[in-house]
């Protein structure tokens, strides 16, 4: 019988990333050796087991079985690696809405502000935007209970919920004097993880946030869109990852194949020899052979750094910024039965076309740009990459610290998208294209396209 298992690439900061992965059942061929070994992973059971009755029977106060055992289980886990971990059976909940990318909610992105929930923009399209919900408005009750008290994830988790069900929101809003009383109906809500436009009039700029199972259909039809608007002046794609911190593998090898007409995109190989499997491209490139430029940074994670490992192999891109986060692991998500929730293992390396592994090293970029850094912001945005994490698989040679993911607020600061821009334009080329370093450059931890606090719902 064939176990079905899932398998990801977890983001280095936050979330995971998932796709259906078929492995067969493996023959027990038991030595001496081995039964000894069993032997004594019994007796350390055993003793685990002695633990147990012993806190249950004599802690000073009385302690939740189930608790003790997901304890248990939580530190084996992290005793492994950073990415791996238990999941109850709300956090896997929570996993599977991000990975696919829809739930049923309001459409907006919201943070906390003083207590209160503040809509940073509703979605187009959505309950909210149809119903007039604006940027800044202060939502201060759910259904007549007010938000005060709230976390952000609570208050999203009552914001969200089964399609064509009722919510009712109190509203404040700037210049006008008295709370407005909204009744929203919840819909089907995708995340935007492919967010795109025109850059300088004939380049097109197409940022992904994530990797989830909507992230290749929002790829696909934006360089539709691009390509209609721009037309034949098109000059070249550039394709933003920094600050992605990953998400699904089969959204990785869609995303890199959408760039390629043949070849490997990436390999994972786990404990044994027979579990290395092998993505490759399928002809058609959907940007017919227009030049490729990928920004990362040492945010750009996970599944990012197989786009961009992938389209650097084949010499199909040129990566500029600065060198990426390093997390080269695949996490299987195992579930364990209705309400025990699952497993997230590190189960396999990945491997990009040249059959490099990244892991604790990152993705070195054709062309450095560093950022000019704020004063401000330097204390608060460092961070040393997957080489840091306490735990993390080791790599062979010399592992490499974190990197700088600062991205500018505005445009015209960015020096990466600049040295983009003028690569396309033939202004500047890889062999001389070159970039004043920044003063006392920082690092950021990687993390998604949100600033920390913000949700959609």
């Amino acid at each position: 019988m064939m176990r079905k298992t899932s398998l990801i690439l977890l983001s280095a900061a936050t979330g995971a990333a998932l796709t259906l992965f078929v492995t067969q059942p493996r023959a027990v061929l038991m030595g001496s050796s081995a039964r000894a070994a069993t032997s004594d992973t019994y007796r350390q059971l055993n003793l685990f087991g002695d633990v147990f009755e012993r806190v249950r029977s004599d802690y000073v106060e009385k302690p939740d079985d189930s608790k003790l055992v997901e304890s248990a289980i939580s530190g084996m886990l992290s005793g492994l690696d950073p990415h791996s971990s238990y999941m109850d059976a709300k956090s896997f909940r929570d996993m599977q809405v991000q990975t696919r990318g829809e739930f049923g909610g309001l459409g907006i992105e919201v943070t906390m502000e003083d207590g209160l929930i503040k809509v940073v923009s509703p979605i187009d399209d959505t309950p909210a935007s149809k119903a007039g919900i604006m940027a800044n408005d202060i939502i201060t009750q759910l259904d007549d209970e007010q938000v005060q008290g709230l976390t952000l994830n609570q208050a999203v988790e009552k914001m969200r919920g089964p399609v064509n069900t009722k919510i009712k929101l109190k509203i404040i809003r700037k210049g006008q004097d008295n709370p407005i009383d909204v009744t929203l109906v919840r819909d089907n809500i995708r995340v935007r993880s492919v967010r795109a436009h025109v850059e300088a009039d004939d380049i097109a700029y197409i940022r992904i946030t994530t990797f989830n199972e909507q992230t290749t259909e929002g790829l696909k039809k934006e360089i539709a869109n691009l390509q209609g608007q721009i037309g034949d002046k098109l000059k070249g794609y550039i394709i933003d990852l920094r600050n992605n911190p990953g998400g699904l593998l089969e959204e990785a090898v869609t995303v890199s194949d959408a760039f390629l007409e043949r070849g490997e995109i990436v390999s994972t190989r786990g404990r044994n020899a027979e579990e290395t499997q092998r993505r490759t491209a399928h002809p058609g490139d959907l940007t017919k052979g227009k030049p490729v430029i990928v920004l990362i940074n040492g945010g750009s994670a996970s599944a990012s750094e197989i786009v961009a490992g992938a389209l650097q192999d084949h010499k199909r891109a040129t990566l500029v910024g600065t060198r990426s986060f390093g997390k080269g692991s695949v996490q299987t998500i195992i579930p364990l039965g209705s309400g025990n929730g699952a497993l997230r293992l590190t189960t396999a390396r990945y491997y990009t076309p040249s059959g490099k592994s990244i892991q604790a090293k990152g993705i070195v970029p054709d062309i450095e740009v560093l950022q000019d850094v704020p004063d401000e912001l330097k204390a608060r945005t460092d961070t040393k990459g997957e080489a840091s994490l306490r735990g993390h698989l080791k790599n062979d040679g010399d592992e490499k610290t974190g990197s700088q993911s600062y991205v500018p607020p505005d445009a015209k600061d960015d020096k990466a998208l600049k040295m983009a821009d003028d690569l396309l334009h033939g202004i500047k080329s890889t062999a001389n294209a070159t970039t004043p370093p920044a003063p006392a450059a920082a690092t950021d931890k990687a993390a998604g396209d949100k600033p920390a606090g913000k949700s959609d719902n």
